[in-house]
């Protein structure tokens, strides 16, 4: 066994490595920022699953997140702030290398188990929900908070959230909603859920699986496992409504149709109708969109689409949603942001389209992923 070791230069200890018997641990090292993904993170990821993938001695990887968050996703601030600074070009340097780890932990040929003890969010899901194992636990936070900050549900999401229960991931995309441990594994975001507690006992048991079988990876998990039931407030148990609203063709139908269903004063429902009106009406119109031509597309197909729209979004050209709301949420924190255009009736689907359509800007070229042969994420069972 070795020691964890720090990786990185610049970003020194971002990154902490592990080799222990035939596992590799990777840690993400941020606990202040609650471990958001900044861009010498993603480097040293990238190049930490590539050379495991590659070493025979490595049966598997096991990702988790120092302190009370797994990871609340990339540093958007930062993606703004340089954006803001220098070029657009900064921010979609960002995005580009992002999803590219995002498509590789998608495609990894070896088992990944993410650990998800805390808030796991935006990017954090992009480096987890993508891989094989999913370990929800008694603290875990997930949410897809983006369209209250003027962005999208971005990392591939709408290749998972087209995937879950009928139109549960509209409703997670287009709210925000934060679910727990207990939800992540009833819709198939998480594999498994394991008490906290549990945590260490399993790590130690995994560094001992000597295989990259899948199975003998998941017979491990299945014995510090629990099976959970929903809270009788869990909105994973109002389906019928969900679906009957979330169905709907446009944000406005979705909105109108849980107004009508708000008569009955259900917690939820109202939470969701708060959050829709104070979300960006672009990023809204943007997401359900996304969500539904996801259901179609390979995770390939739903990163491409990812990284034109983020483009489009740095570049500020029908809206500065994205930076305006940083500004109100991260940086100025007055909660206050004012969304332009300021209403979903002022945007028609010219402007929706632009965002799905190709960058006319000179050097631009589309996203660029390798060609790669993996299991692919498989939502909703455990292999």
């Amino acid at each position: 066994m070795k020691s964890a070791k720090e990786s990185g230069h610049g970003g020194a200890g971002q990154v902490l490595v592990e080799e222990k018997r035939f596992a590799r641990i990777l840690t993400l090292n941020r606990p202040q920022q609650l471990n958001a993904l900044s861009f010498q993170m993603i480097t040293e990821l990238q190049k930490h699953f590539t050379a495991n993938e590659e070493d025979p001695k490595v049966k598997l990887l096991i990702l988790k997140g120092k302190g009370r968050a797994f990871c609340a996703g990339g540093d958007v601030a930062e993606v703004a702030h340089s954006t803001n600074e220098g070029h657009w070009t900064n921010g979609a340097n960002f995005f580009w290398n992002e999803f590219r780890l995002n498509y590789l932990i998608a495609t990894y040929s070896k088992p990944q188990v993410s650990l998800l003890d805390g808030i796991v969010m935006g990017g954090g899901a992009g480096v987890s929900i993508h891989g094989r194992f999913r370990v929800a636990t008694d603290k875990t936070v997930f949410a897809m908070p983006e369209t209250a900050l003027g962005l999208f549900p971005d990392i591939g999401s709408s290749y998972f959230l087209s995937r879950l229960p009928g139109f549960f991931g509209e409703y997670v995309g287009l709210t925000g909603a934060r679910l727990n441990g207990a939800e992540m594994l009833a819709c198939g975001l998480a594999t498994h859920f394991v008490p906290s507690g549990r945590l260490t006992a399993l790590e130690e048991s995994l560094t001992k699986v000597g295989s990259s079988d899948p199975f003998a990876v998941c017979a491990v998990i299945d014995k510090y496992s629990e099976q959970l039931p929903l809270k009788e407030t869990s909105a994973f148990n109002r389906l019928d409504v969900i679906d009957k609203c979330f169905s709907k063709n446009s944000v406005e139908e979705i909105l109108s149709a849980l107004e009508q269903e708000a008569v009955n004063n259900t917690e939820w429902i109202l939470a969701a109708v708060q959050s829709l009106k104070k979300a960006s009406p672009l990023s809204l119109k943007i997401c359900l969109r996304s969500i539904r031509e996801g259901r179609l597309q390979s995770i390939g197909q739903c990163l491409t689409k990812d990284y034109r729209i983020c483009c489009h979004i740095l570049r500020k050209e029908a809206s500065k949603d994205f930076f305006e709301g940083c500004r109100a949420l991260l940086v100025d924190k007055d909660k206050n942001p004012k969304w332009e255009p300021s209403r979903l009736e002022l945007i028609d689907d010219a402007m929706v389209d632009r965002y799905f359509s190709k960058v006319d800007d000179q050097g631009w070229e589309d996203l660029k992923l390798p060609t790669r042969q993996g299991p692919g994420v498989k939502l909703g069972s455990k292999l």
